[in-house]
C-alpha cells in the first residue's frame, strides 16, 4: 500500500519542512510515501470562495485514480484517537487497498465535490491550524499510527 499526502498551497514552509521531512523519512520505513503540492489556481485573489473551491476541487478529482482511497481532512469530518487511525490503516491494508490519498484542502477548505469523492472525511481537532502546521501533524499522525500496528515505543500508552 502507498501512502500519499496532498495539499494545496505553497511549498513547505521552513519552520514546518525539517519535521515534515523527518516523519516522512520515518513513515517511509513502513509504506512507500510521497507528497504532492498543488498550486492554488491562477489568479486565485479574482476568484470568489465558491468559485475558488470549485476549481481547486476540479484540479483535485482530476489527479485521483479510481482506486485511490481518498481521506479528505475536514473540520466536520470524523474524529479518530491514534489508536483509531491505526486500526483504520490496518483495515485498508487487510482490503488490499493500492493508495491511501491524504488530502489538506485550500484556505476556504475542500469543495462539495471532493468532499462526496471522500471515502472518509476526518477532522485532526476541534482546533483550527494553519495550513502548514496542518502537515506536520498529519505526516506525524500517520507515522505513530504505522508504530501502534508495530508495537513500537513511540506511542506511549
Amino acid at each position: 500500500m502507498k501512502i500519499s499526502f496532498w495539499s494545496i498551497g505553497k511549498a513547505h514552509e521552513a519552520y514546518v519542512k525539517t519535521g515534515v521531512d523527518e516523519f516522512t523519512k520515518r513513515l517511509s520505513n513502513y509504506f512507500p510515501v510521497q507528497w504532492t503540492i498543488i498550486p492554488v489556481p491562477k489568479n486565485a485573489g479574482m476568484l470568489s470562495e465558491a468559485d475558488l473551491k470549485k476549481r481547486e476541487g476540479e484540479m483535485i478529482l482530476g489527479f485521483l485514480k479510481d482506486d485511490d482511497y481518498l481521506i479528505a481532512l475536514d473540520e466536520r469530518g470524523k474524529e479518530l484517537t491514534s489508536e483509531g487511525l491505526a486500526q483504520f490503516i490496518q483495515q485498508r491494508a487487510n482490503e488490499s487497498s493500492r493508495h491511501l490519498v491524504f488530502l489538506i484542502g485550500g484556505a476556504f477548505g475542500l469543495d462539495e465535490s471532493v468532499l462526496k469523492a471522500a471515502k472518509l472525511k476526518w477532522s485532526l481537532s476541534p482546533l483550527t491550524f494553519p495550513h502548514q502546521l496542518v502537515r506536520l501533524i498529519l505526516a506525524e499522525q500517520v507515522y505513530r499510527a504505522c508504530t501502534i500496528l508495530r508495537n513500537e515505543k513511540y506511542h506511549h500508552r
